[in-house]
């Protein structure tokens, strides 16, 4: 991977770390995105080389979608809505197994500026489903307007990534 992104998307230097680590892993990645609505991917995508690792992704806007694209169980789903931790890591999970990755990428959440599901804007969760199996989850929460809610999210779901994969690999 050469270059730093670019730097004119949200997360470009996050993007271009995240594949630096992946690549020096030999690992490639799928994402699974809702409230930034193929944020990340435009991130992924915009370094140099990213082919090399990168799968694909989906972008599962809607509650149902990601029951179907994603195999996001529908009864948690129903139960609990689509911004719940759980959820974001059935996503990541979905994203690996359907894109046949050796990690995914997902978030979901509330970039407002209305609540959704009992979450208030600015409530995000982003996972990251590896080779071990299960899906690290982290609770994120973000003030600001739907553009920077958004882009705070691709920026650190991406470092999540980028440390989960170094975590993982020890490097």
């Amino acid at each position: 991977m050469s270059g730093d992104g670019g730097g004119a998307l949200p997360g470009a230097q996050a993007a271009a770390e995240a594949l630096r680590a992946l690549e020096a892993a030999g690992a490639t990645l799928a994402t699974a995105e809702s409230l930034t609505g193929g944020l990340i991917s435009a991130a992924v995508t915009g370094v140099p080389g990213a082919s090399a690792v990168y799968r694909g992704g989906a972008v599962a806007y809607a509650t149902d979608l990601k029951a179907r694209l994603l195999d996001v169980p529908r009864d948690l789903l129903a139960e609990r809505g689509a911004v719940d931790p759980d959820v974001a890591g059935a996503m990541a999970e979905g994203a690996r197994h359907r894109m046949a990755a050796d990690y995914g990428l997902a978030v979901t959440g509330v970039a407002g500026p209305d609540p959704q599901d009992g979450r208030s804007a600015g409530t995000v969760f982003a996972a990251v489903s590896g080779p071990r199996g299960g899906a690290r989850v982290s609770g994120l929460s973000f003030s600001g307007d739907r553009a920077r809610i958004r882009a705070r999210t691709v920026e650190q779901a991406l470092r999540l990534l980028g440390a989960e994969v170094s975590a993982i690999t020890g490097r």
